[in-house]
């Protein structure tokens, strides 16, 4: 039977403050002493085990902690076995009222899955700026410029596919394409919360985050080795007016004059480039033919302009 101390410690459902404080040390036991069944998370927070049942469901839901799969006589999965190694010993005893233990099935486990590591601080940033330094120390800017593009090489390949997809399905049923919409919505699956907009001069594509701005600030290739794989997914050059890596709100890029292209004219215009051309290199005479009313440049333009405050 629960105390009336241990009643009182569980949070109310009119309290979501108390409840996310709660969860986050039922996530940080976790990091720090590995799997855990319910009632080893409740002795650490002196609560019930129904209380951090409770919240191990919301964390379970949010794709924060999975269950540990439960062995099969004789083995043991990943996370069973590194917990065994760090504690010694096998739990085979079940939850039982009250916090105390019995003989029987295995406890249920519970362990942070890669997205709630995520939610911990990392020294990400540290490493890449520090990596990156030495790149430039001992190569020079166009190593880093290399690096850039190699980075984005991934990105670059996904996002072309999506747009090459689309204008497959758009040719299908001979209707009009915008790629830049296109390419909005596979940035905002790659985490950039990107979205595409049409003015009287053409279009902005705008990525509202930038997964890597503290790293750009410091190294600008990133932004223009980016701009390049923009320049060519969308098919014509385009001009970067702002980036959060420089202190702007959005990066905004402005594609002139543009891009809603009718599948039956794709001919010329498929972007499926081995990787991103950088900065100040020809692109459209080696993989694109800008399309009627577009510039003939062929290379994209990185110029960044200040949008007015």
């Amino acid at each position: 039977m629960e105390t009336v101390a241990a009643r009182a410690a569980v949070p109310s459902a009119g309290a979501p403050a108390e409840d996310g404080r709660t969860r986050d040390r039922v996530s940080s036991l976790l990091l720090e002493h590995g799997p855990q069944t319910a009632t080893e998370l409740a002795a650490r927070l002196r609560i019930s085990p129904a209380a951090v049942r409770r919240h191990l469901d919301g964390l379970v839901a949010a794709g924060h902690v999975a269950e540990l799969a439960k062995p099969r006589s004789g083995q043991s999965t990943f996370g069973v076995a590194a917990a065994e190694r760090q504690r010694g010993r096998r739990d085979t005893e079940r939850e039982a009222p009250g916090g105390q233990r019995g003989r029987g099935r295995p406890a249920r486990r519970f362990a942070l899955t890669d997205a709630g590591r995520e939610s911990f601080p990392h020294a990400y940033d540290d490493l890449a700026l520090t990596a990156l330094r030495f790149v430039a120390e001992h190569g020079g800017p166009d190593a880093v410029r290399a690096v850039a593009e190699q980075q984005l090489s991934g990105l670059a390949q996904r996002c072309s596919t999506a747009v090459e997809s689309a204008l497959e399905q758009a040719e299908a049923g001979s209707a009009d394409v915008d790629r830049a919409q296109v390419l909005a919505v596979a940035l905002t699956a790659e985490g950039y919360a990107a979205t595409a907009s049409a003015i009287s001069s053409g279009g902005q594509l705008c990525q509202h985050h930038c997964p890597v701005a503290h790293v750009a600030a410091e190294f600008p290739q990133l932004c223009e080795a980016e701009t390049a794989v923009i320049s060519r997914l969308v098919g014509t050059h385009v001009q970067r007016l702002a980036t959060i890596a420089h202190g702007d709100g959005i990066c905004t890029t402005h594609i002139p004059a543009q891009l809603a292209l009718r599948a039956g004219h794709r001919a010329g215009n498929k972007a499926t480039p081995a990787r991103p051309v950088p900065a100040g290199r020809a692109t459209a005479s080696e993989h694109l033919t800008p399309t009627a009313g577009a510039s003939t440049r062929t290379t994209p333009s990185i110029d960044r302009e200040r949008t007015p405050a």
